[in-house]
């Protein structure tokens, strides 16, 4: 029965569906589209659940895109497969990586996979935020994971931004016994937060001026919380690291005032990871100065790879943290409006889903 439904770029039986597309951040609208068209190399995913993303919310990063479908941490059952592929069929649960690398150029073979130009080239259509979306043949054999049972659809969503986190800390060279501050504990401050546990951190530290999040931190595992706007992070955290500093400091916050803390709390010779990008024309200024003599290191890490996904599902299966309850509020698609608003307003608010 299955194997009938494997197709040669024909047709799709699903002609038209909904689709969620950004216009703005307070104008999204839910509109009709065609199916997209599966080849012989492709699948065609039912979207059954799909995160909002920090990055989702900054308008000047999306704008230039616009009208555009987003979503990029989907995961759905394959309802076609074209007719050459043979590892997934229908009815298959998976997650799908909107990028995937090369594998074979310069950055590459250097493990940048991240800055490979197919990396950028390479996204599902027309984006998670659709009732069905096309897996393109790099992604379906690269970074398509087929999702165990044991893990529901929202909480399969949640391996991109976990993959992401996992990179950034690797690529930082977190050890067991390192010392961590996160400064922003929304989503991905709170899952630092909880791998950072995972990878056996001595004391993590996060700093967020929303105290339902820092609770929300502590929830996952942080040994110690400070509400900025009450306390000055640098003497706590001192006192908390006998005057020397943290070894990795994650700045989730896209502000350059977090990033003039993050120079301040790491310790000689530790690490701060650009993890959130600033709005255009934000500038930081540096003494090189100081930055050698304190032999600090600055490294950004952006997106995540075939690699940190497979991780990610693995964490997520052995239950090594919470998944689930990262997810505070979900919608359907035909309400992706009040689901942007609330991911962008709600002080209350972590992981938004949006499921159809």
């Amino acid at each position: 029965m299955l194997e009938n439904l494997k197709c040669e770029a024909t047709e799709n039986t699903w002609t038209e569906m909904k689709a969620a597309l950004y216009y703005a951040l307070q104008d999204i609208r839910l509109e009709e589209m065609p199916t997209p068209t599966i080849g012989k190399q492709e699948a065609l995913v039912k979207m059954k659940a799909c995160g909002i993303c920090g990055s989702d919310l900054m308008d000047w990063y999306v704008r230039t895109r616009a009208p555009t479908v987003l979503g990029h941490e989907p995961s759905g059952t394959i309802v076609k497969v074209g007719s050459r592929v043979q590892e997934f069929d229908v009815e298959d649960r998976v997650f799908v990586h909107h990028h995937v690398a090369c594998l074979t150029c310069h950055y590459c073979t250097h493990g940048d996979y991240t800055l490979c130009k197919q990396f950028h080239e390479t996204n599902i259509d027309p984006g998670g935020l659709a009732q069905y979306f096309r897996v393109p043949e790099p992604n379906l054999r690269l970074d398509t994971l087929k999702i165990p049972e044991s893990i529901s659809f929202e909480e399969a969503t949640l391996i991109e931004p976990i993959g992401c986190c996992i990179r950034a800390l690797r690529k930082n060279n977190i050890q067991a016994g390192s010392t961590v501050a996160i400064l922003g504990a929304g989503t991905t401050g709170a899952i630092f937060t909880a791998v950072s546990k995972v990878f056996k951190a001595s004391k993590t530290i996060v700093s967020d001026p929303i105290e339902y999040r820092l609770k929300m931190a502590k929830n996952f595992g942080a040994d110690e919380t400070i509400n900025p706007e009450k306390e000055n992070p640098e003497p706590a955290v001192m006192a908390w690291t006998d005057g020397i500093g943290v070894d990795l400091v994650f700045v989730t916050a896209p502000f350059v005032d977090a990033y003039k803390v993050a120079l301040r709390i790491a310790r000689k010779g530790g690490k701060i990871c650009l993890f959130a990008p600033t709005s255009p024309g934000s500038y930081l200024q540096i003494s090189p100065r100081d930055l050698f003599f304190s032999e600090k290191t600055i490294a950004p890490s952006y997106s995540t790879s075939h690699l940190e996904t497979r991780e990610a599902l693995q964490i997520i299966e052995s239950r090594s943290i919470r998944a689930g309850e990262l997810i505070t509020h979900r919608f359907n698609l035909m309400e992706a409006l009040e689901a942007f608003r609330t991911a962008s307003e709600d002080k209350r608010s972590l992981k938004v889903v949006v499921m159809d």
